[in-house]
């Protein structure tokens, strides 16, 4: 029986457990030790000894400073950059819609509402526009859980100080939750766009035109943007309007950056989009998952010559509140948890572009729903 209590856990306690490739194939090799080393360029002699001529030094002195700012992309003076705000209510799409927005997956989705816990911060840069996105949870009335609190007030909190808002609502539908972010709204300094989202489902577009005269008597948008998140539809449309919307600015990020988020983040939100996707309606969100171990080896040469490639170690509990539902996760014999083992290290392979060694296990730890400090300990307290 496990402990509940550890932080993390003692693999000998827990026989339920998936290795999603043969780690024991691979030697158990200490990454090598990188050397930095410092150039000073100063007198010659520092540098160079007595027989070599002052010139060669400024030689080597001018060519390390043009390696340096060697290909220094040039900013046009008329760059524009801020950040977005991505908000609705669960389930509208949001997440979708900011990794169509990218270009690429970085939000983790599923059919099933509250999927995002975090504020996920996505940078797409693009002629002359960085726009940084913020993806939020969504905002809802019921504050069951310590969880649920947590996440309105990561939603909440991505409003201040951002220069775009998105308010992402779903064609004629218009729920208490809806009314809720639009109450928050109602007095934002900042301009919102109203996106109204999967705009394809309709049969008859013209159905739209009252729904949107309805929502512009409440409050003024600064622009009306239909669109479809899932097919990509009107999106270059929005990307215009984003970009009118932000202030002229120098890049807030590096031009090819995608996020500020750290890997050892991304590859948990990878698995928890897995169990989700696995589970269907057979688990509630009593679950979370943790990263206990994160190893990257670089490629290296082997005594052989044979080169071996990098790889990256990761082991990661996924945590439950409740002993039935560990032996949903797990499934028949282990079945269902190395599916979502195997599906995981198909997208953070794609994600680190090397090759993943993937541990899973399943811990029970009741109550970390509701307990705030257990909360803050798993990252739900960085908002």
């Amino acid at each position: 029986m496990t402990n509940s209590n550890s932080n993390s856990p003692n693999k000998n306690d827990l026989p339920e457990h998936f290795l999603d490739n043969d780690a024991s194939q691979l030697a158990n090799e200490e990454l090598d030790t990188l050397t930095y080393h410092k150039i000073d360029i100063a007198e010659e002699n520092s540098i160079a000894s007595a027989s070599q001529p002052k010139q060669q030094n400024k030689v080597v002195a001018d060519d390390l400073i043009s390696q340096f700012f060697k290909d220094s992309p040039v900013v046009p003076a008329d760059f524009r950059a801020g950040f977005v705000a991505i908000v609705g209510r669960p389930n509208v799409g949001k997440s979708t819609l900011m990794n169509h927005l990218l270009g690429q997956k970085l939000s983790i989705t599923s059919r099933k509402p509250q999927t995002t816990r975090h504020k996920i911060v996505g940078i797409d840069t693009r002629d002359n526009v960085q726009a940084v996105y913020v993806d939020t949870p969504g905002m809802h009335k019921k504050e069951v859980r310590a969880i649920n609190r947590m996440m309105n007030k990561a939603a909440t909190s991505a409003l201040r100080d951002v220069n775009l808002v998105l308010f992402v609502v779903d064609a004629l539908k218009w729920v208490p939750d809806d009314e809720l972010v639009l109450e928050k709204l109602i007095h934002a300094e900042m301009p919102v766009v109203l996106v109204i989202n999967k705009s394809d489902t309709l049969d008859n577009k013209n159905t739209l035109l009252p729904h949107i005269e309805r929502l512009s008597t409440r409050m003024k948008f600064s622009e009306i943007v239909p669109v479809s998140a899932l097919r990509g539809s009107n999106l270059d449309r929005l990307h215009e309007v984003i970009g009118q919307h932000l202030p002229f600015s120098p890049p807030l990020y590096g031009l090819d950056q995608i996020t500020d988020r750290p890997a050892r983040f991304l590859v948990s939100e990878i698995i928890r989009e897995k169990i989700m996707r696995q589970l269907g309606e057979e688990i509630p969100y009593d679950l979370t998952v943790q990263i206990e171990s994160f190893k990257q080896e670089p490629e290296a040469v082997k005594a052989n010559g044979q080169k071996k490639a990098a790889c990256t170690f990761i082991d990661a509990t996924i945590l439950v509140e409740r002993q039935g539902q560990k032996a949903i996760v797990i499934g028949d014999k282990g079945s269902r948890l190395k599916q979502i083992g195997v599906e995981a290290r198909q997208d953070m392979e794609k994600l680190l572009e090397q090759k993943i060694m993937l541990t899973l296990w399943v811990k029970v730890k009741g109550g970390w729903s509701d307990d705030e400090r257990a909360l803050k300990s798993l990252g739900y307290g960085d908002i």
